[in-house]
């Protein structure tokens, strides 16, 4: 016996499916590890294409076709979505980077930059520590949890053609402070630590203006500033797993502001 399937509900299973892939590949292209320059594009879409298949049986069935205005927006409403979510775990690598550039620049490593395919120029510190907090990323099973709150994201905002609040991209840009706040908080035992021998080579070299400060300071900071940093390593573990349930927690609130 022949499987024959009528066009029509093919061409709405073919919709279905390809919104929901949509919203993945949008969440690869932005989210960390997935969208760095080392994973090809076929990758993504071919993740993205699997992952819809695994998860499109068990949401609901959208009426929504793509060759129509209503599916113009709802491709569009799949790129925001997806975009959002990704940016929002962007955000604490970010924080991490931004501690590594003020930690390096106190240092005075700001010159040893290298180019970074996904930061452009940063410095090895910021390099550095973003490696470890990759790893970490991966050790805790972050990019697994991603995917997990994606597919939820089904339910609370299904797809159809409603239009998304504007408070949903106001959150997004209030979660971008983060950046600041946790960087600054990671890396203010080494500023302030870097920030007193600097002040007291200041001091130094205008008490004592025969000494060579450049001479003498660049090693000093260099090596209190690597002895530091390989002790504030040990704390990074457990503030990267913070900043990540934090992050994870606020999905839900993202997901209602874009109700």
């Amino acid at each position: 016996m022949a499987f024959s399937l009528p066009l029509e509900q093919l061409y709405g299973l073919l919709s279905h499916y390809a919104l929901i892939a949509i919203r993945l590949l949008a969440l690869l292209t932005t989210a960390p590890v997935f969208s760095e320059h080392g994973v090809p594009k076929r990758v993504r879409a071919g993740l993205a294409v699997l992952i819809a298949v695994l998860i499109g049986g068990q949401l609901p069935e959208t009426e929504i076709g793509l060759y129509s205005w209503q599916g113009v927006w709802a491709i569009a409403k799949q790129i925001l979505i997806g975009s959002a979510i990704g940016l929002s775990m962007q955000f604490l690598f970010a924080a991490v980077r931004m501690a590594g550039e003020i930690i390096g620049m106190q240092m005075g490593l700001s010159f040893a930059t290298f180019f970074d395919p996904s930061a452009g120029n940063s410095p090895v510190i910021a390099r550095f520590l973003n490696l470890l907090v990759t790893m970490l990323f991966l050790v805790f099973n972050g990019h697994l949890w991603l995917i997990a709150i994606l597919a939820e994201s089904f339910h609370t905002l299904p797809i159809n053609d409603a239009p998304l609040h504007a408070g949903g991209f106001f959150y997004v840009v209030q979660q971008a402070g983060m950046i600041f706040r946790e960087g600054l908080m990671l890396g203010l035992p080494i500023i302030s630590l870097l920030l007193c021998i600097n002040f007291t080579l200041g001091l130094l070299n205008r008490l004592t203006p025969q000494l060579s400060i450049f001479v003498v300071g660049f090693p000093l900071t260099l090596t209190v500033g690597m002895m530091a940093l390989s002790l504030i390593s040990q704390t990074l573990a457990p503030f990267f797993e913070r900043l990540m349930a934090k992050s994870f927690d606020n999905f839900t609130a993202l997901f209602m502001a874009f109700i």
